[in-house]
């Protein structure tokens, strides 16, 4: 997994348990006593995440003082997601737990997950389909039913420096081109042309799902159509699109953060002033600060289009799911709804910089930390946002299979956007076939 998930993993278990003094509690031992049900949830984090969500384990038991939760924390990503899928397929998977947007919906069509639907639609559930985006939950439904809800959201912004800008000679503003309707992909590559005559490196993205999608789709192209067909190959908006941005991936101007050295990663290119642009999410503020920076001297901006009008961007997210062989499915929907819920995002993002909330109402939490100035922007990204798409995120693994085998060549300028797309289509027809 790129960064979005590494940034919420990639640490050893052992010291996870013992940074949030977790032991993996028993139906005893979290409580004091005994209750009368047990809800077992598993999912991936920093210790400093592991910490608020044991924090809100500790909290939900005292409501509930006849439940227990067994929270089930697991080193990283990846070992996360082969561990879920062995439980799953032994049938000893945790009643709730955390899933990666590329993972989701193929266990939705494995039917391992509970439907959601008419818990949502009760009169005394504490959230409601209606509270989240139904474009990035999309991806967790099938046929109008809905089997995940997203936990909180990242949207791919455009984090910028602006002490590496003035040191390249630029005195626009993005954030203010975009409220003035002339934040236009021509402004964006003339900032990141000047940025390398400077000697300096203009933008980093990451190699996955959301930034070859976003670079068509806010382009105004089309990746998959309504009847979820893969069609970007045909669009001749989305062909032209991707030419002109791998040709500036390829004349250096653009970076792909995944292929940087140790040493010169994104994050020390940009703390250090030599990278202009990181589009990535709002963790990105725990890496300036962590630093020892100031968020002043950063700002952030959506994607760029054409014509300077807002466009749409990938969101990156994780969902939350309650397993369809869940011991006692009550008490597993008494804690995703409340976890869910405003009051449980607001316990889990008040004071962390690493995402949006994903339920409405509650955008006051992000909004009044200023972090970053132009925090709007984050907003209105996830707002007008999409997930990956059901047809592609429902094969495991094909969206990493286009990223590093089809589209890594195209950015380092050894293949054609429309070569690249064919294949793509190829891939995608074969792997939906399979």
């Amino acid at each position: 997994m790129r960064k979005r998930a590494c940034k919420a993993g990639a640490v050893a278990a052992a010291s996870l348990l013992a940074a949030t003094g977790m032991a993996g509690c028993s139906d005893a031992d979290a409580s004091g006593s005994a209750g009368a049900s047990t809800v077992t949830w598993s999912t991936w984090g920093t210790p400093d995440e592991l910490a608020v969500f044991q924090q809100f384990n500790t909290e939900f038991e005292s409501r509930h003082p006849d439940i227990t939760i067994d929270f089930q924390p697991v080193s990283s990503y990846s070992d996360y997601q082969s561990k879920l899928s062995t439980q799953l397929t032994s049938h000893t998977a945790p009643d709730v737990f955390y899933v990666g947007d590329d993972n989701i919906a193929a266990m939705v069509d494995n039917d391992v997950l509970a439907p959601l639907n008419d818990r949502l639609s009760a009169a005394d559930s504490a959230i409601s389909s209606d509270d989240f985006s139904e474009d990035i939950y999309r991806v967790a439904s099938r046929d109008g039913q809905i089997y995940g809800l997203p936990n909180d959201v990242n949207p791919d912004a455009f984090w910028y420096d602006k002490t590496a800008l003035a040191a390249a000679g630029i005195t626009e503003d993005p954030a203010e081109l975009a409220r003035e309707g002339k934040w236009t992909t021509g402004a964006f590559f003339d900032m990141v042309d000047k940025l390398k005559a400077a000697g300096l490196d203009g933008a980093a993205f990451w190699n996955y799902w959301s930034t070859t999608d976003s670079i068509m789709v806010s382009q105004g192209g089309t990746v998959y159509d309504d009847s979820g067909q893969y069609v970007a190959d045909k669009d001749q908006t989305s062909v032209d699109a991707l030419q002109k941005w791998a040709d500036e991936f390829a004349s250096g101007s653009l970076i792909v953060a995944d292929e940087l050295p140790s040493g010169s990663d994104s994050d020390t290119l940009f703390v250090t002033h030599k990278l202009g642009f990181l589009v990535q999410g709002r963790y990105t503020v725990s890496t300036v600060e962590g630093a020892g920076l100031s968020m002043d001297d950063y700002d952030v901006v959506g994607w760029p289009t054409p014509d300077g009008a807002e466009g749409s961007g990938g969101v990156a997210s994780s969902f939350l799911a309650i397993n369809k062989e869940a011991k006692d499915a009550d008490a597993a929907y008494t804690f995703f709804e409340e976890f869910l819920s405003k009051d449980g995002q607001t316990l889990r993002l008040k004071d962390s910089g690493n995402a949006l909330p994903s339920i409405s109402g509650i955008d006051s939490i992000v909004t009044d930390s200023a972090k970053p100035a132009n925090v709007a922007a984050l907003i209105s990204m996830r707002d007008k946002g999409f997930a990956n798409f059901p047809t592609e995120a429902a094969v495991p693994d094909l969206s990493n299979s286009i990223s590093t085998d089809i589209m890594l060549p195209l950015y380092q300028g050894t293949t054609s956007a429309q070569d690249a797309l064919d294949a793509t289509a190829q891939l995608v027809a074969e792997q939906v076939e399979k």
